[in-house]
């Protein structure tokens, strides 16, 4: 297992990322869990599901609408319905939906060599959704949907077993029913399959992080009084693109009195002297996603801040030091402090604030870190899991906060960080200021006279 980091290009003289390989993998990964269920088939609309499944995609504008889906059973490879003329160009330029490694799915006429066969049919084929219900429900999209799916069931012999979708759209879900087709969850199904990363999946998964640590090194340059919230989400999405990211999924940038609580959402707020600010980077390269969090304070911290910020930083370094196999997710979480010492009633109210999960094709994804559910229900830790953990303190004043996030891979003997910007220690950005007597301190309160004795009332020989 290698976190080594490559160029994004693909070249004849080094080996790098094998996409072959990653296609392979993955479905292979997938079959083997639903060879191990009591399932038949799977039906995902799920764009992360569809693109473990079938190494497909039609661009991020998609992923909210459910148009597309895509079929796997214990007898056929995958079988992808798709938005117009992307069925097209899936079936001139995705040659792996036109092949397959199943007796039953294979053109008994065609010549072949190996394993791998021609399919009776292609594996990209056109097929819409509701479009989530803007189609007139009269029109039949729904039953057209059912209509296709019950006939591979039929055709490979799996219309009585039980069909495992993953997300669905209700009147489809009805669709399918009354064409007899019995619908289960089958969500756990793709998780279980997702939460081990192949070799290829883990080198994505650092290259994606790689451009991270680029974003973060250009946004401390940046960041100063006058700045605003939403500049920073701009500069940080300019060099993620720049560096070829697939997707800016988003960029939660927080500052100041919004710290605390932490309202998950960036404003149009102006950074001032001395305020805290803390940002997570979410985006995708190739599919794969990044979840990384880091906390400044700007021109100056606090003592507040400083010990909120060493505090977050303290229950980081407690889990990751207990990362390994054989570890559970209730041994991650029992470090990590309960939601009413920081302030919250129960752990559902305080709930990703001190937490942990999966990354891969999405976030979240198995395994999840967190006492609202882990102490009771714990997951074993396996070596190529890749997950990220996070931390968050408020400050004593009431007034900031830090939140810290790493992104891990579990090895045969512990892990292995993969977010390399910064973090040990409070990092200050902004330009320093000088005064007569020198440099102003870093750890200062951004209210002056509070950093003077007779502003802060104290008389003379008071000790």
């Amino acid at each position: 297992m290698s976190t080594a980091t490559y160029g994004t290009n693909a070249v004849d003289w080094e080996s790098r990322i094998s996409f072959d390989r990653l296609r392979t993998e993955r479905l292979a990964r997938l079959k083997n869990e639903l060879e191990a269920s009591d399932l038949g088939a799977l039906l995902a609309f799920d764009f992360s599901n569809i693109r473990y499944m079938s190494s497909t995609h039609i661009g991020t504008w998609a992923m909210d609408k459910m148009i597309r889906f895509s079929l796997l059973t214990r007898h056929s490879d995958p079988i992808v319905w798709d938005f117009g003329s992307a069925a097209r160009h899936h079936q001139l330029f995705n040659p792996w939906l036109s092949t397959t490694t199943a007796e039953m799915d294979a053109d008994p006429h065609a010549p072949h060599h190996g394993a791998v066969r021609p399919r009776r049919e292609s594996g990209a084929r056109a097929g819409i959704s509701t479009l989530r219900g803007a189609f007139n429900p009269d029109a039949g999209i729904a039953e057209e949907v059912a209509r296709k799916i019950k006939r591979e069931l039929e055709e490979f012999g799996l219309l009585d077993e039980p069909l495992g979708v993953d997300v669905i759209e209700l009147p489809i879900l009805f669709a399918l029913q009354q064409a007899g087709v019995t619908v289960v969850d089958g969500q756990q199904v793709f998780l279980n399959a997702r939460a081990i990363k192949t070799e290829d999946e883990i080198s994505l998964l650092t290259q994606a992080v790689s451009m991270v640590d680029a974003a973060y090194d250009q946004l401390y340059e940046f960041l100063r009084p006058g700045v605003r919230e939403n500049e920073t989400v701009g500069l940080v999405s300019k060099v993620l693109y720049d560096l070829g990211s697939e997707y800016v999924e988003g960029v939660n940038a927080i500052s100041g009195e919004r710290c605390s609580p932490h309202p998950h959402v960036y404003s149009d707020r102006i950074i001032r002297p001395g305020d805290p600010a803390f940002f997570d980077i979410l985006h995708s390269y190739n599919g794969y996603r990044t979840c990384y969090y880091r906390t400044f304070a700007v021109g100056s911290a606090s003592h507040a801040q400083h010990d909120a910020y060493t505090r977050a930083r303290e229950y980081m370094d407690r889990a990751i030091a207990l990362v390994r196999p054989g570890a559970t997710t209730a041994d991650i979480v029992s470090v990590w402090p309960t939601a009413q010492e920081f302030g919250f009633p129960d752990e559902e109210a305080a709930f990703a604030l001190q937490y942990g999960h999966g990354v891969g094709l999405s976030i979240w994804e198995k395994p999840i870190f967190s006492r609202l559910v882990s102490l009771d229900h714990p997951e074993v830790l396996e070596e190529g899991m890749f997950f990220a953990l996070e931390t968050y303190w408020p400050s004593a004043d009431g007034i900031g906060a830090a939140r810290i996030e790493e992104e891990l891979v579990v090895t045969a003997t512990g892990c292995e960080v993969v977010t390399k910007f910064p973090a040990e220690e409070l990092l200050v950005a902004g330009q320093r200021y000088f005064s007569v007597g020198g440099q102003l301190p870093v750890i200062r309160s951004s209210q002056s006279h509070l950093n003077t004795a007779a502003g802060r009332g104290e008389q003379p020989g008071d000790a």
